[in-house]
C-alpha cells in the first residue's frame, strides 16, 4: 500500500470537506480498478498450476511421494493436497 500526505495529492477545499469526517485519522481510498486475483500480475499462479499438474503425472506414472517431495521440494502433505484435490 502506497501512503501519501494529502496535501501533496488533493486541492485544500476537498482536504477541509474530508476532515469534517476524520480529522488527522487515517482514510483509504481504493484503486480505480478492480483488485486482480490473487498470482495474476506474476503468473504465479499459471506457474503453480503448471507444477500441480506435473505432480500428478508423475504420481500417475508410479513416483512416490517421497520422490515427489525431493524433486519438488514439498511436504508429503502438500503433496496428498495438492493430488486429492484434483
Amino acid at each position: 500500500m502506497n501512503y501519501k500526505n494529502a496535501k501533496d495529492v488533493l486541492p485544500e477545499y476537498l482536504i477541509i470537506e474530508i476532515m469534517k469526517y476524520t480529522d488527522g485519522g487515517l482514510v483509504y481510498f481504493p484503486a480505480r480498478e478492480s483488485k486482480k486475483s490473487w498470482g495474476s500480475l506474476t503468473g504465479l499462479r499459471n506457474e503453480l498450476k503448471e507444477r500441480d499438474t506435473r505432480i500428478i503425472r508423475d504420481h500417475k506414472n508410479g513416483s512416490s511421494i517421497y520422490e515427489l517431495g525431493e524433486k519438488y521440494y514439498l511436504s508429503q502433505s502438500s503433496l496428498y493436497r495438492i493430488i486429492n484435490k484434483r
